[in-house]
């Protein structure tokens, strides 16, 4: 045994060398600052847009989205009596590779031109997007892989998340400002398939500790804070303009809120507990946002915004009730933190309302905004109906890539 762990903590020590060696490698040779990040003049090559917006709000915007990636998703795992302070750990580990490597596969991507990938805001809100997809999919697998393996997920789970937006947002014109299915549905459903890939028998009759002392409760209280501070600016860190955020911003509060309160109205009745614990507070909240990936920058309507919100609250406890123990004894799926309940059908549920917003969109009832959210349809390049069609073949596409991608990741890590 001792053996074994010293070789363990050498193997993941000589990776992360190499790791970072290679990314420093390929950040001397491609990475340079954005135009946009400098006051010389702008290519008309590159996509400048941000540029002609106040240079101040790119960076809180930045601020906000890293600090709800960091701290709201790497407080969010550690509820986990058993595996708290070491998930913590891990969710740093993801981060920090996550995010150097998002710049490289992103940047050649997005903003690569003239044999260099241009770094600026922009690209950095989308790394800590892809980041945020990586950890929901560590979710599923938390406490059943080692570092060494987490790192492997994070280097594949990385390239496809790009993949996949790559086709949505790039090639199919698929308005998902929030990340419904780039982040939600696929960091889920890719975590799902590794955890079904790296099932272990054993597993099944060892009860999970998720409440072990105060302790996991009080990780749960910081990081749905920080998820009611920060997930707002998330929602709406993608809106190209300033005058597109307010819809964004108020759209998931009003969900938040609501989710929040559908949690105090179900769980009372589905289980015994005297007192509601803060983890499933957090889930109710984590679901409320995530509903709201598509939609926060379509008109939902402030009243629409609650039903929805209402509706992904109830899904967490259902879920956990219901659907976790089906997925563990019928499909051999081991959902640590529940991914499932929490970010994956809520994004399906966001993916949906956003298919039907988009059926509804007209150019009265949008005013200019249309040509913000639909561009394609504003410029007339693309038919309502092309863009439904779209946005209906995101949902199966996202999914096909995430369980197909998590099927060879998760078969990569049992080599």
């Amino acid at each position: 045994m001792p053996e074994h762990t010293t070789a363990s903590r050498l193997q993941l020590s000589g990776l992360c060398f190499l790791l970072q060696i290679l990314t420093i490698i390929l950040f001397a040779v491609f990475v340079r600052y954005s135009p946009e990040s400098s006051p010389g003049p702008c290519s008309q090559q590159l996509n400048c847009s941000w540029r002609n917006q106040d240079l101040g709000f790119q960076h809180p915007r930045f601020r906000d989205v890293h600090l709800q990636a960091l701290l709201g998703f790497g407080l969010l795992v550690a509820f986990l009596g058993r595996y708290g302070p070491g998930s913590v750990a891990i969710s740093i580990l993801v981060v920090a590779f996550a995010i150097q490597w998002a710049v490289l596969i992103q940047g050649f991507s997005y903003f690569f031109l003239n044999g260099k990938i241009y770094v600026g805001a922009q690209s950095m809100v989308s790394a800590d997007f892809c980041t945020a997809a990586i950890l929901i999919s560590t979710g599923a697998i938390l406490g059943r892989v080692n570092p060494v393996q987490m790192l492997l997920l994070t280097l594949l789970g990385v390239t496809l998340f790009t993949l996949n937006e790559y086709i949505l947002l790039s090639l199919m014109g698929v308005s998902d400002s929030g990340g419904s299915l780039t982040v939600h549905t696929f960091g889920a459903y890719f975590g799902l398939m590794v955890s079904r890939i790296l099932h272990q028998p054993h597993m099944d009759k060892r009860k999970e500790q998720q409440d072990t002392g105060h302790q996991p409760d009080v990780f749960a209280v910081v990081g749905t804070i920080y998820l009611w501070i920060f997930w707002p600016s998330f929602t709406s860190a993608t809106t190209v303009h300033d005058n597109a955020e307010p819809w964004a911003v108020l759209n998931t509060y009003f969900s938040l809120v609501a989710s929040t309160l559908a949690s105090f109205v179900l769980l009372p009745v589905l289980y015994e507990e005297s007192t509601l614990r803060m983890v499933q507070i957090q889930d109710a909240t984590l679901a409320g946002m995530a509903v709201m990936g598509m939609a926060g920058e379509m008109l939902v309507t402030p009243f629409g915004a609650l039903i929805v919100g209402f509706l992904a609250g109830l899904i967490p406890p259902l879920g956990f009730r219901f659907l976790t123990p089906v997925l563990c004894s019928r499909l051999k799926i081991q959902d640590t933190c529940g991914v499932h309940n929490v970010h994956g059908l809520p994004g399906i549920l966001g993916a949906l309302l956003g298919m039907l917003l988009t059926a509804l969109a007209t150019a009265d009832a949008y005013g200019g905004r249309l040509e913000l959210v639909f561009p394609l349809v504003a410029q007339g390049s693309r038919t309502a109906t092309d863009q439904v069609l779209c946005q209906l073949c995101a949902l199966p596409i996202t999914l096909l890539l995430a369980t197909l991608g998590g099927s060879l990741t998760g078969g990569r890590g049992r080599m």
